[in-house]
């Protein structure tokens, strides 16, 4: 697709991998549910040798998240995580140092907490929406910045330009931004001035909550090379039938995301204006505080948000547990409305103390609006307020 740059999002999603299986003419493209390839001779082959190297299923899915992240590189991992952890692995050292979005998915400060920095890594939480702070925090040894912007779950953005500005006036200093509320559709990171672009292609990219996958996409052709190295050593690509739904997921994202956006700009209004509503975290609303920054870097608003009840934690849970129609689960991005409440799920292994400081208390909502009919989603919370309020509702 690099010589038809005029393509828009959705063109590039159907047609990024036009490749058809020579024999059949298969208009999808097959699924290589293999581990081996036959040699043509020794030492000859037609590029593939083992399938945890590389897949032309896979092949194909890194075409197309390629085509919407507007570069020649991307790499699909086993999930999210397998692909940040390959990021550490790949490009950091011991005695290296790393700084972090303070309000950030709970798997990643695990994984930092109880693996990395068992290798001699450090790493700070910082306020990256305030580039000032980044700049503070900044050290000789810094060698990576990772940012997630929306946060999960306060929503908090960070300017990735501004960003990438302090990370490239250090020598040999990346910034890679997890970019999976948003995606390269409704905003692109490596234009930003990133220099990686991740995705849990678990959420939006596959959109049915079918398989499990991540990816990695930049412009430097050997930090790929490097990825792909690591990757093929430690087994952490994609799976080629996980590969092969979410590349037919893929086909229909920007079309998603635009209901996705429509519908939550729908429900965070109404939220807003319920009187047993306390706060909503949307990036789409006036009162959000960085609505400028979301307008500047953001195609859309996205479908994720959080919000606040004027009640108890009790309560709010019972709310939650009251919803018939919106389904309580750990994820997010897909055609169903999903629900969760943080401190009890990805964030659960922060102290109540760290949650509070951040903007996660207990009671926070977190809602993933699908592509249901939002009329029927509020007049879900209706009867949900109603169970749990009663008359107040």
């Amino acid at each position: 697709m690099s010589d038809q740059p005029s393509f828009q999002p959705s063109t590039k999603v159907i047609h990024s991998n036009r490749s058809y299986e020579k024999q059949s003419n298969s208009i999808l493209f097959p699924i290589h549910q293999t581990a081996t390839y036959i040699h043509e001779s020794v030492g000859v082959t037609k590029g593939y040798g083992y399938s945890r190297g590389a897949n032309p299923t896979v092949n194909a899915l890194e075409q197309a998240i390629s085509a919407i992240e507007g570069t020649a590189h991307a790499l699909c991992f086993r999930s999210g995580m397998a692909a940040i952890s390959t990021l550490c692995f790949a490009l950091l050292k011991a005695g290296d140092h790393v700084i972090l979005s303070e309000v950030i998915y709970g798997g990643t400060i695990r994984l930092f907490h109880q693996v990395i920095r068992n290798f001699g890594i450090e790493f700070d939480y910082v306020d990256t929406a305030k580039p000032e702070a980044v700049a503070t925090a900044m050290k000789p040894n810094t060698k990576l910045i990772f940012v997630e912007t929306p946060a999960n779950p306060t929503m908090r953005l960070t300017d990735i330009a501004a960003i990438a500005e302090v990370a490239h006036k250090q020598p040999g200093v990346l910034l890679a931004v997890d970019n999976t509320f948003m995606t390269p559709v409704l905003q692109n990171c490596l234009d930003l001035g990133a220099d990686i672009s991740m995705l849990s292609t678990t959420k939006y990219i596959d959109g049915h909550n079918a398989t499990i996958g991540g990816s990695l996409a930049t412009h430097d052709e050997a930090i790929t090379e490097r990825l792909r190295l690591v990757r093929k050593t430690i087994g952490t690509i994609q799976p080629p039938f996980d590969s092969w739904l979410a590349l037919q997921g893929i086909k229909t994202l920007p079309a998603r995301l635009e209901v996705h956006c429509r519908n939550a700009g729908v429900i965070a209004e109404w939220l807003e204006a319920h009187p047993l509503v306390a706060k909503v975290n949307y990036p789409g609303l006036k009162s959000f505080s960085q609505h400028e920054l979301a307008k500047k870097q953001q195609k859309a608003f996205g479908g994720m948000m959080s919000f606040e009840l004027k009640a108890t934690t009790e309560q709010a849970l019972a709310f939650m547990n009251a919803l018939k129609l919106c389904t309580c689960a750990e994820s997010l991005g897909s055609v169903e409305t999903l629900i969760t409440n943080p401190a009890t799920a990805s964030h659960c292994d922060l102290s109540d103390e760290t949650r509070d400081r951040l903007g996660i208390s207990s009671g926070l909502i977190r809602l993933s609006v699908g592509l249901e009919d939002p009329k029927d989603l509020i007049a879900d919370f209706e009867q949900a307020f109603a169970a749990i309020f009663g008359a107040k509702a």
